[in-house]
């Protein structure tokens, strides 16, 4: 079972989608008078996340039109129905994941953007996702204009533990390049941080293109904020034109209102985003499904991205273990505990809870949403004092059997009472879990219907 604290991705645009697609799954008829609110609903939501007007127009087109079609056999027309809205989404932020291909040593990549773009940051969140899949990595700083920018990615280089590549007080970025160029084939990728302006201007465009052409990078990746709602088109058309930008990395994408005017901006340019920005910590970088992320948005989860992240700290057996439990809702207090310690090594709880098929819809209590990393270390001592029949079935502990565990752990009544609490919530929430009558459990009865990938 999971507790989690942190605010969703796209968090409003995710609230509006799931109450729009809840209307469908309540409806007794699928007619035109569904299908019209539906699509008003749906891009109400999708304006006010600042995405482009016109795509807007265009994916509310498409669902209208492929709403006349006949159901698909095994569907029915409310299925049929989610089915299109899912794969118009996904088809809107680009249908397949833009994968980057890490063939070539050393695989150079290099990072472009305006400031306040979290270039830099970014550059140590990429150089971190990459080393924990097992490459040789190493990060350049050619940025000679951010005083600051040589400092934060040295340091940013010594806490992941890879290489950094600069010289501090030379002025021109191809100079920097040409020094390490030797050095560079000792890597398997090659992450180039590059300077930035407040706007796209001439001197900007000159230096780029100079460092382009000495590195010859196989990944020219545009780092833009999600914060700036629709004018990033702009800024994303202007670093395309100029670089034939690969990919898209969107950063501060947690949080925030905007966030759909960065991923219709690559709708626009071609450009697919590869990666996306989910918090401030160094593993806080995903790389971007469509399908997964449609999935969590709808609320219905993303067990194989869940499963990744599990896999990076625990063993492919235990992952697959924690997925069943999940499922199944099977689980003591031992489970409990094991669970959100490998959880804690995953990361935030918060950013893990869009990733449980069906977790997204349900309204937890605050109090399940606020765990304290202090909290699993007192659990650990109550736990110890309790017998096996105890940790098995916890529902035999009265309140003599807590005054004894309390005593015998040094933890306070008080304490002992609020892991039983947390434990009867948790069976409680994946039982309501499992009687869900939202999208969550029409989709999971839809599984082998739905297109390949849906949901995660």
């Amino acid at each position: 079972m999971l507790i989690f604290t942190t605010q969703m991705v796209l968090d409003t645009l995710s609230s509006s989608l799931k109450n729009t697609l809840g209307k469908i799954t309540k409806a007794i008829f699928v007619d035109d008078t569904l299908i019209n609110e539906l699509v008003k609903d749906l891009q109400r939501a999708l304006l006010q996340a600042d995405i482009n007007v016109q795509l807007v127009f265009e994916l509310s087109k498409n669902i209208k039109e492929r709403a006349k079609e006949n159901p698909n056999p095994g569907l029915t027309k409310r299925e049929q129905l989610l089915t299109i809205v899912y794969e118009e989404l996904t088809n809107f932020l680009g249908k397949e994941p833009k994968e980057i291909s890490i063939t070539k040593k050393p695989t150079q990549i290099m990072l472009v953007g305006l400031f306040g773009s979290g270039k830099t940051t970014t550059a140590g969140k990429l150089a971190r996702f990459y080393k924990k899949r097992g490459y040789k990595v190493a990060v350049m700083q050619t940025d000679t204009w951010r005083p600051a920018a040589y400092d934060q990615l040295e340091q940013l280089a010594k806490q992941i533990g890879i290489d950094f590549l600069g010289i501090k007080k030379e002025k021109d970025p191809v100079n920097i390049y040409h020094a390490f160029e030797k050095k560079l084939k000792e890597y398997d990728i090659v992450i180039i941080d590059t300077a930035g302006r407040d706007a796209l201007s001439e001197e900007l465009i000159e230096e780029l293109n100079q460092l382009q052409a000495a590195a010859h990078p196989e990944e020219r990746l545009l780092v833009i904020a999600a914060d700036l709602g629709q004018a990033a088109q702009k800024q994303a058309q202007a670093f395309h034109d100029t670089c034939k930008v690969t990919g898209v990395i969107i950063t501060k994408l947690e949080g925030t209102a905007k966030g759909g005017g960065a991923l219709s901006a690559c709708a626009v340019t071609g450009a697919k985003v590869t990666f996306i920005g989910i918090g401030e910590k160094i593993d806080d970088l995903e790389a971007f499904h469509p399908q997964r992320f449609v999935g969590r948005l709808i609320g219905m989860g993303d067990l194989e991205g869940l499963l990744e992240k599990a896999k990076e700290v625990i063993s492919e057996q235990s992952a697959e273990e924690m997925k069943d439990k999940f499922l199944k809702g099977d689980f003591n207090l031992i489970d409990l505990y094991e669970q959100m310690k490998a959880l804690k090594q995953m990361g935030s709880f918060g950013k893990l809870m869009e990733m449980i098929p069906g977790m997204g819809s349900l309204q937890l209590p605050k109090e399940m949403l606020q765990v304290q990393e202090g909290k699993l270390e007192k659990w650990k001592h109550a736990m110890s004092s309790m017998t096996k029949a105890e940790l098995e079935d916890p529902e035999i502990i009265s309140a003599e059997r807590v005054d004894r565990i309390a005593a015998g752990s040094g933890v306070s009544i008080g304490e002992v009472r609020e892991l039983l609490k947390q434990y009867r919530q948790s069976k409680k929430m994946m039982k309501m879990f499992k009687g869900e009558q939202d999208i969550g459990k029409l989709m999971k009865n839809m599984k082998g219907k739905l297109p390949k990938g849906f949901g995660g």
